[in-house]
């Protein structure tokens, strides 16, 4: 068969440091913002030059966190509960042949300063490092369908779960308002999505987790359907 090489065009910076508390699509928490910096040769203005016309984009990426550990033609959907195998292609898993993934998200702005092309961008689901491969206009004309249907995954996935937090945790929060003035929504939507794997969502009792976002560590635990954030620090 073919083949084809591909560079990538520059490397998202993103909140998420670590795949555990990523939403499984995009859009799902509009206060995950991050940074696409461009480089090589793609760091020049003229590449972007009409795109603030236009209010979202689509990423295409790579899995370059699972890319070397395979592929699979049968997957587990988390919204299935991770229980039930389905065709690779009808899903959104990572495990895929070419490692391709493609996000849908709203541009904030342009920024161009000190030799550095970057996009500002809200709505993200994607890992920190992530090699972006390419950047097009979302068209609203075209790429909504809002007859189409969608299987399994046909709704918004919605949890159960509440989110509070400790008094240590609203301290620390307000004393990042400065720089990150929406981490305690952030903190709570990743929360309330249920980053746990399936297959710890139907045992009972406490479970306690930890999480990295931004250059925080944040420690939780799940009881019941109550989620409470218990710690955040620096690391």
């Amino acid at each position: 068969m073919e083949t084809y090489q591909i560079s990538p065009l520059g490397t998202i910076r993103s909140p998420y440091k670590q795949k555990f508390a990523i939403p499984r699509q995009p859009r799902l928490i509009p206060e995950a913002r991050a940074q696409l910096e461009f480089s090589g040769e793609f760091n020049r203005e003229e590449f972007v030059r009409g795109l603030a016309d236009f209010s979202h984009i689509w990423l295409l990426f790579r899995f370059h966190e699972t890319a070397d550990k395979g592929w699979s033609p049968l997957v587990r959907p988390p919204r299935l509960g991770g229980n039930e195998k389905k065709g690779v292609f009808a899903t959104r898993a990572t495990f895929r042949p070419n490692a391709i993934g493609m996000s849908a998200v709203k541009l904030e702005d342009i920024c161009y300063k000190n030799g550095k092309l970057w996009l500002e961008l809200s709505g993200i689901d994607l890992l920190d490092g992530t090699p972006i491969l390419d950047v097009k206009p979302y068209l609203p004309y075209s790429d909504s369908l809002p007859d189409a249907t969608a299987g399994f995954a046909d709704t918004r996935p919605e949890t159960e779960l509440e989110v509070c937090f400790s008094e240590q945790a609203i301290a620390f929060c307000m004393k990042q308002q400065n720089k990150h003035p929406d981490l305690y929504q952030f903190i709570a939507k990743v929360l309330k999505q249920d980053p746990r794997p399936a297959y710890k969502k139907s045992k009972g009792g406490v479970q306690n987790y930890g999480m990295c976002l931004y250059d925080f560590n944040i420690k939780w635990k799940i009881e019941n359907n109550l989620n409470t954030v218990l710690e955040i620090s620096h690391q």
